[in-house]
């Protein structure tokens, strides 16, 4: 029986979710809980099992021990397809979107996808108002109006990432996994990324993997450090700032995080 989900209750829950490649221990009985609304971050140096914990909590890889729970109920076992039909999204370090197709179509597509309308894509899309004017009402949200219009493929490469956050938007997830948001963003214009992030939904639970650890502290109000596959240690942002481990591992002037 599905528990129901609560402002406390935890709506993505991983217990003891371990995997390995061969005699490669990747992730190591891993812990991890979010709330509705939370906004929690995953850092570590490349090697501990970031993008692999990621990857099972979303369906790409199957774990070999531990279990993974979507709203109360147990997911482990659930195609990729079937995670995202009860409320996962997740974008990517490289952005996987139509690039011929404009910045409406895409959102549109993904609103349709969730909708059923999909199964009637051989009609003209404007048929359906219902799911152009969902998506637009997305574009709104992230200030990407402007470029409805406009092919995928002649957006700067940020207003793309924004593109890629609405197509999952589309998809009216509960929890959003952001791999690298502003991977690939000049530095002067992450913080139009990160401003959009916060600005989301506050019942939707977002998690990110980033690097940049300006935006790690401006956004997580939890962050996870992961080292050779396991948690190293988990907390709000000041007391991970003072942690001496992550201090002197992740932190240090030529840590790599």
């Amino acid at each position: 029986m599905t528990a129901p989900v609560t402002d406390h209750a935890p709506v993505l829950e991983t217990r003891a979710l371990s995997k390995r490649f061969g005699a490669l221990h990747v992730t190591r009985d891993v812990d991890l809980s979010l709330s509705r609304g939370a906004r929690h971050a995953l850092i570590g140096p490349n090697g501990a099992g970031k993008t692999t914990l990621v990857n099972l909590i979303t369906g790409v890889v199957r774990p070999d021990g531990g279990s993974i729970l979507l709203n109360g109920r147990d997911i482990t076992g659930l195609s990729r397809e079937d995670r995202v039909k009860r409320g996962m999204a997740r974008t990517f370090q490289i952005n996987q979107l139509f690039r011929d197709l404009t910045v409406l179509e895409n959102v549109a597509l993904s609103v349709a996808e969730r909708t059923g309308a999909a199964r009637h894509l051989w009609r003209p899309a404007s048929v359906d108002s219902a799911v152009i004017d969902e998506a637009v009402d997305i574009l709104l949200t992230l200030d990407l109006a402007g470029d409805a219009q406009t092919p995928i493929r002649e957006l700067p490469y940020g207003r793309q990432r924004l593109a890629e956050i609405a197509i999952t938007l589309g998809q009216r997830p509960s929890v959003l996994l952001l791999d690298e948001p502003a991977a690939g963003v000049p530095s002067a214009e992450s913080h139009i990324i990160l401003d959009v992030i916060a600005a989301l939904d506050d019942d939707i639970a977002i998690l990110i993997i980033e690097h940049d650890m300006d935006i790690v502290f401006r956004f997580a109000k939890t962050i996870t450090v992961l080292v050779s596959g396991g948690v190293l240690v988990e907390g709000p942002p000041d007391e991970i700032a003072r942690d001496e481990k992550v201090r002197a591992v992740y932190l240090g002037e030529d840590a790599d995080v």
